[in-house]
C-alpha cells in the first residue's frame, strides 16, 4: 500500500520485537492508508466479540485474501482505501458503541487497537 502503510507495519515491528513507541505506533495508524472491508450493500464490515465490536483492516491485498480465505471465503472481495486517522476518528465511532480496529487479523503480526478516545489522540 506504500512507504505509510510500511512505517506502520515498522511501527508494528518494533513493538514485536519489545521497543515499540505507542506515539510512534499511533501516528504510524493515522497517515496509513488500509484497506477496510465492505459489506454487499457498501456498508464497513465489522464483527463483535463479547460485545465489543471489531473492524479488521489490512494493509495489502495479500493480508485481506488470507483473512477471507480463513472464513472460508472466496472471489472478488468490496474493500474501501481509508487513512487510518478516518478510520479512528469517523468509522469506529459512527457504530455508536465500542468499536476497536484490528489490523491484518490473520498475519504474522497481527495489532489491535481498543477503542479509548485517549489513546488515539494524535
Amino acid at each position: 500500500m506504500g512507504a505509510k502503510c510500511d512505517d506502520l507495519l515498522d511501527e508494528i515491528d518494533a513493538f514485536y520485537q519489545g521497543f515499540g513507541q505507542p506515539a510512534a505506533l499511533i501516528g504510524a495508524l493515522r497517515t496509513a492508508v488500509l484497506l477496510v472491508p465492505v459489506t454487499a450493500a457498501g456498508r464497513v464490515w465489522r464483527t463483535v466479540v463479547d460485545g465489543v465490536g471489531w473492524i479488521g483492516v489490512f494493509t495489502s491485498e495479500r493480508e485481506y485474501a488470507t483473512f477471507m480465505a480463513a472464513r472460508g471465503e472466496y472471489g472478488p472481495a468490496k474493500y474501501h482505501a481509508m487513512l487510518g486517522s478516518r478510520i479512528m476518528d469517523d468509522v469506529t465511532v459512527s457504530f455508536g458503541d465500542a468499536t476497536g480496529i484490528v489490523i491484518d487479523p490473520c498475519g504474522d503480526r497481527p495489532m489491535s487497537f481498543p477503542q479509548e478516545a485517549s489513546s488515539w489522540a494524535s
